[in-house]
């Protein structure tokens, strides 16, 4: 069963390579946040499959504090994209 995890984790790899490619390339600014985005997220699954398969619920730590600053990180870039400014309208200048 752990060998389908690894074989499962060396595709996830592959694929988070594709990706930093276009990350690297992408033709816009949103396509490279997208694409890292998604190679934070396979970041993600690849340290759950390792919590799985060694039996370390460290990992699983790890994986839930990576996948909350990914996520701060995205939502952080989106707004400065959308808006041009990263404070909110609540804090004054």
């Amino acid at each position: 069963m752990s060998t389908f995890y690894l074989y499962v984790g060396i595709i996830l790899i592959a694929n988070a390579f594709l990706c930093l490619y276009r990350a690297f390339r992408g033709p816009t600014v949103p396509d490279r946040i997208l694409a890292v985005n998604i190679v934070g997220t396979k970041t993600l699954v690849i340290l759950v499959l390792i919590a799985y398969i060694f039996r370390q619920a460290m990992y699983l730590d790890v994986a839930l504090v990576y996948g909350l600053l990914n996520f701060i990180i995205t939502v952080v870039a989106a707004r400065y994209l959308e808006t041009g400014k990263i404070r909110g309208d609540w804090e004054h200048d």
